[in-house]
C-alpha cells in the first residue's frame, strides 16, 4: 500500500471514529469470505460499518482520541464495528452471530468515551433495541392518559343514563313531571297571588 493510500485509510477510519457511539475489535480469524459477508450484511443493515484495517493503519488512527485505550488489543487479525446511532445494535449481532458460528470473537469495546469488559458488552447485547424502548416509552407514557379517558367516559355515560332515566320516569307519571305555567309578564294578577 501507498503512503498516500495509507494515509487516507487512517484518516477515513478517524473520521469514522469521530462520529462514532461505540467501537467494538473483534477477531475474525476463521471466518470464510461467504460468513464474513453475511456478517457485514447485518451489521449493514442495521447502520454499522465493519472495517477490516491493518494493526500499523489503526493505530495510527486510534492514538490520541477517546478509542486510544483500544490499541493494546490490536494484535493479530482485526476488525472493527464501528457505530453512529445504537451502541445496542452493533453488540447484538456481534454476539449473537459469535454464539451461531461461534466467530467472530469480541476483544473489547469502548462506548462513548468509556472501555466496557465482556460482561458489559453481553449485557449491552440482551437489552432491547432503540426502538423497542422507544415504543415501550410512549407505551408507558400513553396508559396514564388511556386510563383518564376511561374513568371520563365512565363518568359521561353514567350522566347521561342517569338524565336518561329521569325523563323515563317523568313520562312514566304522565306528565306530572311538566313544568308548572309561568305568569306572563304584564298580565293581572289573580286574588291568590296577591299577598
Amino acid at each position: 500500500m501507498r503512503i498516500a493510500e495509507k494515509e487516507k485509510v487512517v484518516e477515513d477510519l478517524g473520521g469514522r471514529l469521530r462520529e462514532a457511539k461505540c467501537l467494538y475489535v473483534t477477531d475474525f480469524t476463521g471466518l470464510d469470505v461467504t460468513t464474513m459477508t453475511e456478517l457485514r450484511r447485518r451489521l449493514a443493515e442495521a447502520h454499522v460499518d465493519y472495517m477490516v484495517v491493518k494493526n500499523t493503519l489503526a493505530r495510527r488512527a486510534l492514538a490520541g482520541g477517546e478509542f486510544e485505550e483500544l490499541i493494546v488489543h490490536l494484535d493479530g487479525p482485526n476488525a472493527f464495528a464501528v457505530s453512529r446511532t445504537d451502541v445496542v445494535v452493533a453488540a447484538k449481532i456481534l454476539t449473537e452471530f459469535a454464539r451461531d458460528k461461534d466467530k467472530p470473537k469480541i476483544k473489547a469495546g469502548v462506548i462513548e468515551g468509556r472501555v466496557v469488559s465482556m460482561a458489559d458488552i453481553r449485557r449491552i447485547a440482551e437489552l432491547p433495541s432503540r426502538e423497542v424502548l422507544l415504543s415501550q416509552l410512549m407505551g408507558s407514557a400513553r396508559s396514564p392518559i388511556a386510563g383518564l379517558v376511561y374513568v371520563l367516559h365512565g363518568l359521561l355515560a353514567k350522566f347521561v343514563r342517569t338524565v336518561d332515566a329521569v325523563r323515563v320516569s317523568r313520562e312514566s307519571q304522565g306528565g306530572a313531571g311538566e313544568p308548572a305555567p309561568t305568569v306572563e309578564a304584564g298580565a293581572p294578577e289573580t286574588a291568590e297571588s296577591q299577598p
